[in-house]
């Protein structure tokens, strides 16, 4: 019986999950390791040497629970690199996405590059962050320096095997990929004086990259362990461990820091009007295409929790939420200022004021204002999909950690007028598993393997509702408050 340990390393977490498959897919949690970023040299870096230990320990767990043999794949977020020097040694840390160097570097690249252009060579969307930023403002030397450049993902990899190689699912949200072939745009890499050389061989997820390599076996005790790149960037793999519907037209949600919502396509859609509502085209599994958009999601609520003056679960802050259903103020959570405000509650409030709204002031108020605008920009999002692509979504399927929420899934139904499936939880851990399991002939395609994800999960469905005059006018109060904090 094969043995898989599918590692998913997230902005604020990371976990190995122990796998393997008969009549379901059996998962066991073998560890769990915190995750985030911190500040060192006035920037906000991640602790990549950490979350390889990590990667190493979980390995010697495995080693503890009887398993000599296992297939490891490992998936974390986008658009954070490590340079390395001609020896493969690490040239610097590991700046975050959510560091301010970025901040108004948008900007000064479209001086000298249109986004229309960009998003016409990448289809990706335009987030301050996306690498192409993060390489204009990086040190010059360091660039100069480099031998080669990976995502973190393909980092870790690299640490375990010795193999260097890009992934395509992570790499096309550097926004530096040519949306319709696996080769690097020229023009933007000049524009961010990075040589293409640099980077490593693109690859597909499903990629047989090398085992583990002998002194790190020796060294930590570790099993024989054959490393598969995965659909490596973390919506990626929710995306394939969705259950979906395949009788209807359904969008996939992708809830958790961040709520990723879309389809998955067959063809990249670049238009007008896909930039305008700022969709992107990121790579998927087999030629597919995560047409999404990319909303701030949990990450506000886990921000208040921290902000807040008071110490409240999550459970109770939705309760709190329930409290107060009749407290609506509108605000558009998209505002880059909610990206990594000093204080998230502070920022809510300002937003409200500056937009002439009530200024929530209980727990109950902010955690309610999350919550509906979260489910109205949901359900703005549908309705740019359904235009864009001309489908008629009726099901959306919510996956990841915000799935647990089911008052903002109820709320999400209420204001897409969707159908709602909820599940399953862990579709990142599912995702990244399915495409090591095809690779090695468990699963002979994609429909098999989603029948088998929803058969080895609780997946809850709720019914479309009535939407009544009272949800049509929230969602244009929605547009018309936006819209006035954006003029001004």
């Amino acid at each position: 019986m094969k043995k898989y340990i599918a590692v998913d390393i997230g902005a604020s977490s990371g976990r190995a999950i122990l796998s393997h498959v008969d009549d379901v897919i059996h998962t066991k949690e073998i560890n769990r390791f915190a995750n985030g970023f911190t500040t060192k040299n006035n920037q906000e870096v991640w602790d990549v040497d950490y979350l390889f230990e990590e990667v190493l320990i979980s390995l010697q767990k495995a080693k503890e629970l009887g398993v000599e043999s296992c297939y490891l794949s490992i998936d974390t977020w986008g658009v954070d690199y490590i340079f390395l020097d001609n020896k493969g040694k690490r040239l610097h840390e590991a700046v975050s996405y959510r560091d301010s160097r970025t901040d108004h570097t948008t900007e000064k690249v479209f001086d000298i590059i249109s986004k229309e252009k960009i998003y016409e060579k990448t289809g990706i969307q335009f987030l301050k962050f996306n690498t192409l930023y993060q390489f204009y403002e990086e040190c010059t030397e360091l660039k100069k320096q480099a031998a080669k450049v990976l995502l973190i993902p393909d980092y870790i990899n690299y640490l375990l095997t010795g193999e260097a190689r890009s992934e395509v699912t992570n790499l096309s949200t550097t926004q530096l990929l040519d949306v319709n072939t696996n080769t690097l745009d020229k023009q933007l890499l000049e524009v961010v004086d990075v040589d293409a050389e640099i980077f490593p061989e693109v690859i597909e997820p499903g990629t047989y990259l090398g085992d583990v390599k002998e002194d790190l076996r020796e060294k930590y005790n570790l099993p024989v362990t054959h490393v598969y790149a995965t659909v490596s960037h973390d919506t990626a793999s929710a995306v394939l461990g969705s259950v979906g519907d395949s009788q209807k037209g359904w969008a996939f949600l992708s809830s958790g820091t961040w709520s990723l919502i879309g389809q998955e396509l067959d063809k990249p859609i670049i238009s007008e009007t896909a930039l305008s509502h700022g969709y992107s085209n990121e790579r998927g599994y087999q030629d597919t295409y995560r047409f999404l958009k990319n909303i701030i999601g949990m990450w506000i609520i886990q921000r208040v929790r921290k902000d807040w003056f008071e110490n409240y679960t999550f459970p109770e802050m939705v309760e709190e939420a329930k409290k107060n259903k009749g407290f609506k103020v509108f605000i558009d959570f998209n505002d880059e200022r909610f990206v990594n405000p000093d204080n998230m509650v502070e920022e809510i409030q300002a937003y409200c004021s500056e937009t002439n709204q009530p200024i929530p002031k209980t727990i109950g108020e902010i955690a309610q204002a999350i919550y509906l605008n979260l489910a109205i920009i949901y359900a703005t999002s549908i309705e740019a999909l359904n235009d864009i692509t001309g489908s008629k979504i009726e099901v959306i399927n919510i996956v990841g950690g915000g799935s647990n929420n089911d008052y903002l899934n109820e709320l999400t139904a209420q204001y897409t007028n969707c159908e709602v499936i909820v599940g399953p939880e862990e579709a990142s851990v599912f995702g990244n598993l399915t495409a090591t399991m095809l690779a090695t002939q468990e699963f002979e395609t994609v429909e098999e393997a989603r029948k088998m994800i929803g058969k080895s999960n609780h997946i809850k469905r709720i019914e479309k509702t009535n939407f009544n005059n009272d949800l049509k006018i929230d969602i244009e109060k929605f547009k018309e408050v936006t819209q006035y904090a954006y003029k001004s």
